[in-house]
């Protein structure tokens, strides 16, 4: 996932989703709780998914 307003933070991957309370783990900008009702996180392609997981 990548937040639309902020690509400084880089990838990241979602640890949880609770109603609208979505969980991401940036690369560059650590574990963060986003407003899914707020901010609508892009999808990233899934080889670039591949590499955050490594």
């Amino acid at each position: 996932m990548r937040h639309p307003g902020r690509p400084d933070w880089g990838l990241g991957q979602v640890q949880s989703m609770i109603g609208h309370r979505i969980t991401v783990n940036f690369e560059n900008a650590g574990k963060l709780v986003i407003d899914g009702n707020v901010v609508e996180l892009e999808p990233a392609p899934s080889s670039s998914a591949d590499r955050l997981r490594r």
